[in-house]
């Protein structure tokens, strides 16, 4: 999938800023946008750190498929997201300073420049033990780096990846990229731990 998986400009990136200050809350947050606003499966979700004079925390990114599923989306902004800041190409919604934010969000999501991803193709395959090889075909992960190795190359596509259940990959040089470290048995598993978080957990019983 992720040879194939065409990140979609800014008339498709919504950004968002709904005063979070952690990743763990904007992670929550990215979840709930998925009801609220109705998100169509092949949506990308990202979190953002946002530090500047007037605003420290974090905002997202909610790259949808093609701009009509942007605009469809958008219209429901207004009605489901009132005290935050949104944008959507040229047009802004909400207080200036989380309008600021949530453009610059928007803006390095639509750049491929920053962003954690949340929710993105293949999401759902990354629960439990895959291999290399199954993360790569599986989702939009597009490169994947081993912290600390020292041969630079490709890890082997059958090596297990311990994921935890929780897999946040990165825009990185135009490439949605996934830090990995090495883990027990040979293993690999994703550089950033759960801290846990239980919104996730909450989110995952409420869809049992």
């Amino acid at each position: 999938m992720s040879t194939s998986y065409d990140a979609p400009g800014a008339r498709s990136v919504i950004g968002v800023d709904a005063g979070t200050v952690s990743l763990r809350e904007a992670d929550h947050l990215v979840h709930d946008l998925v009801d609220r606003l109705g998100l169509p499966p092949g949506t990308l979700a990202c979190t953002h750190l946002i530090r500047t004079a007037e605003r420290r925390g974090t905002a997202v990114s909610l790259a949808l498929p093609d701009a009509d599923a942007a605009e469809a989306v958008w219209a429901r902004v207004e009605g489901e997201l009132s005290g935050a800041g949104a944008v959507l190409g040229g047009r802004a919604y909400g207080a200036a300073a989380a309008v600021r934010a949530a453009g610059s969000a928007a803006g390095e999501h639509a750049r491929r420049e920053g962003g954690r991803a949340v929710l993105f193709p293949g999401v759902e395959h990354l629960t439990g033990t895959v291999t290399v090889a199954e993360l790569l075909a599986l989702t939009a992960v597009e490169h994947l780096v081993v912290v600390g190795a020292t041969g630079g190359g490709a890890p082997d596509p059958s090596t297990p990846v311990f994921t935890r259940d929780h897999v946040r990959p990165e825009w990185r040089g135009g490439r949605l990229t996934l830090a990995l470290v090495p883990a027990a048995g040979g293993a690999l598993a994703p550089f950033e731990v759960p801290n846990p978080t239980p919104c996730c957990a909450d989110h995952a019983a409420d869809r049992a």
